[in-house]
């Protein structure tokens, strides 16, 4: 009885070092999955991360496109100055 009663704090040293062990792993798992989520959704908005730094593409605006907006714009602004 008393072999046994010296490793109950053993065991529950064990069961203790185990859940935390289990607790860091889970937090390791999420923190790679938000991550993940992280580079996918900056790479919708053309940001790239590699290991030189993040790279940054541009999108190419057709030139009708650009004068379109650029004209709306204007026009807003120009019916919101004689409002």
């Amino acid at each position: 009885m008393g072999a046994i009663a010296n490793l109950i704090p053993l065991v529950i040293l064990f069961a203790v070092v185990a859940g935390l062990g289990y607790v860091g792993y889970q937090i390791y798992l999420y923190s790679n999955e938000l991550a993940e989520r992280g580079v996918r959704k900056m790479e919708k908005k053309n940001v790239v991360f590699t290991k030189d730094g993040a790279k940054v593409a541009v999108r190419e605006v057709k030139t009708e496109d650009y004068e379109d907006r650029t004209q709306r714009a204007f026009v807003k602004t120009w019916n919101a100055a004689h409002e």
